[in-house]
């Protein structure tokens, strides 16, 4: 069995990520994986587990956010696929 980074529950289900900068963690729950790594929008605070929307290297949950923070004064859409070249 291995101790979650976040919760400290010693569960037989637990499973390791490895990130690609080389850092290895250790959950009991994709919960508390989300807690750990995924990004918070920069507007409203929410836990950004799907797409989201980067905007000069500031992390949003969507387009409204970005909108309502972003300085850029650029058209900012929602977008899936490959980046932007």
């Amino acid at each position: 069995m291995a101790v979650c980074v976040v919760c400290q529950n010693d569960y037989w289900l637990s499973f390791e990520i490895k990130t690609i900068t080389g850092d290895t963690y250790v959950f009991d729950s994709f919960e508390c994986a989300m807690e750990k790594l995924a990004p918070r929008c920069e507007q409203c605070t929410v836990r950004i587990v799907g797409h989201g929307v980067e905007v000069a290297g500031r992390f949003f949950c969507g387009a409204h956010c970005a909108r309502a923070n972003s300085v850029m004064g650029a058209e900012i859409h929602d977008t899936v696929g490959s980046h932007p070249s």
